[in-house]
């Protein structure tokens, strides 16, 4: 199903989203769309919406603290036009885009199940409708099980595992990273070196299969 910015399927965060703008009358307080390259060939996906941030401003890991080290690793690794996203910025994706498992703010920072499987249509629809030797990059357990349910894959054949690679359908490549969030970053779960890392092999892999195809 094609993204729809008046979804209301989930009544638990439809009504936080109401009270959310209440309390934040600028805030944006609505499904968050995709952000980057339509035709891209790497597809980043998050969690969810935070509160302060993609919540706030509209585009996905832009005003808070899990997509400092997302944007500076991206523009580094020649993704991104600009080091840090900031709202209303003229920030470019290159051959990237980037989304979310779920697409509203959820409570905590916590969907539920049904609210995973409530907008997995939206993330199927941006999976199948990707270019040939395309990759994605689950940033976090709920992103991966997210990919794979968006591709009817059983979750027993797929573990998540940072820096793990695994051959999906349709000549679809996913690596798993650990989520960069505040949590994992000052705990040191994550570092810059690790998440680097993960964008190494990604251009690898984009180079192999460049070569192959």
């Amino acid at each position: 199903m094609k993204f729809d910015q008046n979804c209301k399927k989930c009544h638990r965060l439809n009504q936080f989203l109401i009270q959310t703008k209440k309390n934040y009358p600028d805030y944006y307080c609505k499904p968050v769309p995709s952000f980057g390259d339509q035709s891209a060939h790497l597809l980043i996906v998050g969690l969810a919406p935070g509160m302060h941030g993609a919540n706030k401003t509209g585009r996905p890991f832009t005003g808070d603290y899990a997509g400092l080290l997302l944007y500076e690793t991206l523009y580094e690794f020649g993704f991104s036009s600009a080091a840090a996203s900031l709202n209303n910025d003229q920030l470019e994706l290159y051959d990237c885009r980037i989304t979310n498992a779920v697409k509203c703010l959820p409570p905590q920072n916590k969907p539920l199940p049904l609210e995973i499987k409530n907008c997995n249509s939206f993330l199927n629809c941006e999976i199948i409708n990707l270019p040939k030797k395309s990759i994605i990059l689950a940033l976090g357990t709920i992103a991966h099980i997210a990919v794979l349910n968006a591709l009817g894959l059983k979750k027993t054949n797929y573990g998540f595992a940072h820096g793990s690679r695994h051959e999906l359908i349709n000549g679809l490549i996913l690596y798993d990273s650990y989520h960069c969030s505040r949590y994992n970053t000052q705990t040191k779960r994550l570092t810059k070196s690790m998440f680097q890392n993960i964008f190494k092999l990604i251009l690898q892999e984009r180079g192999e299969r460049n070569a192959i195809y």
